[in-house]
Parts: structure tokens; C-alpha cells; sequence
């Protein structure tokens, strides 16, 4: 699958899933704008990603809660390409007991995994509208998966999964398409840096792949596969669909029946 002269944004482009995305697209020659926090981890995935494809990416330092950066990020973008073929909205926290209080869990996560996706969405709309492009958004098996202790995480994604089904339904007249990746855990920093420990990641990790079915964890190249794939025009008969993607995690182990 060639993204040749096929512009790709990315949020949360320094790390985990969105590191991994962008090093797929540049495997499929996809010229990239690449947006995230973490000046030098970005830095590191774009020399990967020129290394690649010998396009050297658009760097934007810019954090999804702010209006103003959402703003910059559109138009660097345009200013330095002239048009967007593919969103991966891939920015996205977490927050575990006892790291935040109730007040400030629930709008930490809900400000950058639902409220700043859906702004920046909107800022690009009209330039997908004008390539037929689409996007992507990267939710979790947890949007239907209830887990009392990632209560704010947990909504924030099936809040994702259905802002990703009404605007497939509102662009897909306009020929722009918009699904949803819904991976399981990802060995990334997502719980780290959500106020999870090292042993406790380690331990929920090990447990996780126990009970999965296909006795592993879905890696973020995993990951990454799916949402080029979806991104591409092989799934142009593919909008408002949520695909998970978690090594059959919410199927349960039905073996010792």
C-alpha cells in the first residue's frame, strides 16, 4: 500500500502507537506532519521516519487541550503542504487512582482523548473534504469494556467510538471516511505515565497476556498495520466501523470449559 503524495497527520507522534504509525506510513512513502509533546522523541521518530522514505516530516510541538496549538497545527500543516489526505488522531492519557483527584482525572483525560480529537477533527474536515481523504482514530476494547478504576478512560473512548460513527455518517456523502482502531493493552508509556508504577505495569502487563486467548499483547506495529490499512484506498468501502484489534483479550479464555 503506496501513500505516495499522500499527506498524513499524526497526533502523539512521539511514543507507543502513534511512533509506530508513523514509521508504517513512511514505509508506504506517505509524506508526514507529525504532531507532538516531547520536542526530542519526536525528533527521533522523524530522523526513523527520513531515514525511511528520505522525506523529511513536519515536526509540530504542540499539545491537543489548546485551542491555540490546534489552531497552529492545522495551519503549519497547510502551510507546508497545501493539503491533509489522512488524520490518525492518535493523542490520548490516562489516569490511575490516587494520581489525580476525581475533578482532575476526568478532565486531564476527557480534554485531550475526546474534546481535543473532536476540535482538531473539525479544524480538518474541510481538507479532507477537498481530498477525499479520511481519518482514523485510535480508541480501545475499553469503549466497551467497563473497568471501574479507568472509569474517565473508559468514557472517553466509547465517546470516541461514537463521535467516529456520527461523523463517518455526517462526511461519508462528501467521500471521507472515518473509523476507529480499538486496540487492547499496548505495551506502551499510557500507564506510566497515568500514574501506574513500573511493577504494577509489569504485573498487569504479565496477566494480560495469560489470559489472552493467543497467549500475547498486540505490539503498537501491530497496531499501526490496521490503521494503514484503513487508511488506505483498499478500505474505501470501510466508514463508522470500530475494529479491535487485542489478541482476542475480550473474548475471554474459554479453554477450561
Amino acid at each position: 500500500m503506496s501513500f505516495n503524495s499522500k499527506v498524513v497527520l499524526i497526533t502523539g507522534a512521539s511514543s507507543g502507537i502513534g511512533a509506530a504509525c508513523a514509521i508504517r506510513f513512511a514505509k508506504s512513502s506517505a509524506t508526514l506532519a507529525l504532531v507532538g509533546r516531547n520536542h526530542d522523541n519526536l525528533t527521533k521518530i522523524a530522523l526513523q521516519c527520513e531515514k525511511l522514505n528520505h522525506l523529511k516530516p513536519l515536526l509540530i510541538i504542540a499539545d491537543i487541550t489548546s485551542e491555540n496549538d490546534i489552531e497552529r497545527i492545522v495551519e503549519e500543516t497547510i502551510k507546508k503542504y497545501s493539503k491533509i489526505d489522512v488524520l490518525i488522531n492518535n493523542a490520548g492519557v490516562n489516569s490511575v487512582p490516587g494520581a489525580h483527584t476525581p475533578a482532575e482525572a476526568y478532565d486531564r483525560v476527557m480534554t485531550t482523548n475526546l474534546r481535543g480529537t473532536y476540535l482538531l477533527s473539525t479544524k480538518v474536515i474541510p481538507y479532507l473534504t477537498k481530498t477525499k481523504g479520511n481519518i482514523v482514530n485510535i480508541s480501545s476494547i475499553l469503549s466497551n469494556k467497563p473497568i471501574p478504576v479507568m472509569t474517565p478512560y473508559c468514557m472517553s473512548k466509547a465517546a470516541l467510538d461514537m463521535f467516529t460513527k456520527c461523523t463517518a455518517l455526517q462526511l461519508g456523502p462528501k467521500g471521507v471516511r472515518v473509523n476507529s482502531v480499538n486496540p487492547g493493552p499496548v505495551k506502551t508509556e499510557l500507564f506510566r505515565r497515568g500514574g501506574m508504577s513500573d511493577t504494577d505495569c509489569d504485573t498487569m502487563f504479565t496477566g494480560i497476556e495469560m489470559k489472552s486467548p493467543l497467549k500475547k499483547i498486540t505490539t503498537g506495529e501491530d497496531v499501526a498495520e490496521l490503521v494503514l490499512f484503513l487508511a488506505s484506498d483498499r478500505a474505501s468501502c470501510i466508514n463508522g466501523s470500530c475494529y479491535v484489534i487485542d489478541c482476542g483479550l475480550m473474548l475471554g479464555d474459554a479453554g477450561g470449559l
